[in-house]
């Protein structure tokens, strides 16, 4: 749908597709904006395009491709810009035209909203240092190894949907459509978007309360504290949180931490912490090329000692023994 300029229509939204985006959040907010538009002859209040720097076709992750409307164009036609990512780490950096592009809605004000994988393309143009961000907490591993200057105290990743200012993010899944109805109850009658929720079958908050998926070792029905506590414990590995930090984090007592995952993970937060730890460790030693010392300070060890007496107690080796394997097996 190509961007109405008149002064009717309530908001104006340019859409940019990375490689491999999900088509379930493309559609999770195109789908709204359709039904906003369709429920008369007259212009909709609502005008949005596909922008690129080519007119090549995007292929989504399911292997749809979809052409994009216009050239990306002067930012300051748009008051969003949505940035649709993948599910998957991004295999390949944004473009330089892009980021440049990006760069300049900024300067002119626009809103930059990351769906998904979309996040990297923002923190790669620089776009969102001091913004707290969502990150998928799949991804967030590759996303601090990638943008080491953006803290972690500004990442999100133990809920689904974060705004700060002028910038939006989400994981994916529901909350997709949980930002676009915060974006458009800005500017479309209440009324109006209700009703094409219920045509979405769709009820206006679900995900308010709702975090990200935990690590698979984690049960899906374990009680919400539980699971945002591993999805931040996840994130801060480096730092490694006291439990009293944590605790606090989500409104608990450290005994009552402590006791609900006795309960449903049959461990202590703190072992629970230290293998999560571990895990990073692991991928680092298969993933990176940095020194074990370094390895051992990213991942809240103290020293490498520390971290080569923990890691022979997990995994039977040292840490360097394990990093030659690995490297051998991805060889053969």
């Amino acid at each position: 749908m190509k961007v109405d300029v008149s002064s009717a229509v309530a908001v104006r939204l340019g859409f940019v597709l990375m490689p491999q985006f999900s088509m379930g959040a493309f559609a999770g907010f195109a789908d709204l904006l359709g039904l906003l538009d369709a429920r008369s002859d007259a212009p909709g209040p609502c005008a949005w395009e596909v922008v690129a720097d080519t007119l090549l076709p995007v292929r989504s992750a399911s292997g749809i491709q979809v052409v994009p409307g216009d050239l990306l164009g002067n930012p300051a036609r748009f008051d969003y810009v949505v940035v649709v990512g993948g599910p998957l780490t991004p295999a390949v950096a944004a473009s330089p035209r892009l980021l440049s592009w990006l760069r300049q809605a900024a300067r002119g004000g626009r809103y930059l909203v990351g769906l998904c994988n979309g996040v990297f393309a923002l923190a790669q143009a620089g776009v969102v240092q001091n913004h707290r961000l969502c990150v998928a907490a799949d991804m967030y591993d590759d996303f601090i190894q990638r943008h080491p200057a953006i803290s972690p105290d500004w990442l999100v990743t133990d809920r689904p949907l974060v705004q700060d200012r002028r910038r939006l993010s989400c994981s994916g899944g529901a909350a997709v459509t949980e930002l676009a109805v915060r974006v458009l109850r800005r500017h479309v009658p209440e009324a109006e978007l209700r009703r094409a929720l219920r045509c979405l079958q769709i009820e206006p908050g679900e995900v308010r309360h709702q975090v990200q998926p935990p690590p698979p070792d984690v049960p899906a029905d374990s009680p919400l504290p539980v699971r945002r506590a591993v999805l931040l414990m996840q994130q801060y590995a480096g730092q490694a949180l006291s439990l009293p930090d944590l605790a606090a984090r989500l409104g608990l007592s450290p005994r009552q931490l402590q006791r609900l995952f006795k309960t449903h993970l049959g461990t202590t937060p703190q072992a629970y912490a230290r293998t999560l730890r571990l895990r990073l460790a692991d991928w680092m030693l298969r993933s990176t090329d940095k020194s074990i010392a370094d390895i051992a300070s990213d991942c809240g060890f103290s020293d490498a000692a520390h971290l080569g007496r923990l890691f022979r107690a997990a995994h039977g080796v040292a840490p360097g023994t394990w990093r030659r394997t690995a490297k051998a097996e991805n060889t053969v």
